[in-house]
């Protein structure tokens, strides 16, 4: 009778593809809300002519490491982390870049992550390969294009993203630290849609949609003690049945 042969015995046989590989990375669009602007994070990149883009400015990211990411989305954490050391903020999957022109080394793939995070207690991390890191006004940096890699267009794509879905969901409360009151929550929806919105009208879908927990009144508002909200749940935000009006 022939002997089964193992699947690890099987697995050791196979080799690696006889074409050459694209570089593999992930990178993070990081936002936040910081002197009533919507912010992003970046990093200078190193100086020296054996890296691309020398000094200029980026988004987080980098390799993946095949030793400890199982997952891209473990590849974005880990990035957020070293550069934030905010280890559950709100994370969404944003799309993948590539091709042969995007960095001189090579043909490369990125997976974008897209994160919301409050800037408060913060401590900005530079990393072993950003020469400096620091938070930017987003349409500042759209206006000036100048980016690293195609880093400008991604941003671009994640601005437009979030600002769509800010729309119809309750992403801007990510973006503001706990406790928080509605007129706080509404002010982080007007930096981020960059208009005002109608108060009577926020509050009444802010309250119907449930996604809220009272957490005690907050103090130093105003004369009057404004009550203080914490989300339900921070795995995912909340769809609302339409949009916001203008």
């Amino acid at each position: 009778m022939p002997t089964k042969k193992s699947s690890d015995s099987a697995a050791s046989k196979r080799t690696a593809p006889a074409f050459r590989l694209p570089f593999t990375t992930v990178d993070v669009v990081i936002f936040t809300v910081l002197e009533e602007s919507l912010c992003v994070l970046l990093v200078r990149r190193p100086s020296g002519a054996s890296e691309p883009f020398p000094d200029k400015w980026a988004l987080p990211g980098g390799f993946v490491n095949v030793e400890v990411d199982a997952t891209l989305e473990a590849c974005a954490v880990r990035k957020l982390g070293e550069k934030t050391g905010v280890q559950s903020p709100y994370l969404e999957q944003l799309g993948s870049w590539g091709g042969a022109d995007r960095d001189p080394r090579g043909w490369s793939a990125t997976h974008v992550y897209f994160a919301l995070i409050p800037a408060e207690h913060i401590t900005l991390e530079k990393g072993a390969n950003a020469a400096d890191v620091a938070w930017f006004d987003v349409d500042e940096i759209l206006a000036a294009e100048d980016l690293a890699f195609d880093h400008s267009m991604i941003l671009a794509t994640a601005v437009e993203r979030l600002r769509s879905k800010v729309e119809y969901t309750s992403l801007p409360a990510f973006l503001i630290p706990e406790p928080f009151s509605l007129p706080q929550l509404q002010k982080v929806y007007e930096v981020v849609l960059g208009r005002p919105v109608d108060k009577s009208g926020f509050r009444t879908r802010m309250l119907a949609a449930d996604f809220l927990v009272e957490a005690g009144f907050l103090d130093g508002l105003s004369n009057r003690p404004a009550m203080g909200y914490r989300l339900k749940d921070r795995n995912a935000p909340v769809v609302f049945p339409r949009t916001f009006g203008r």
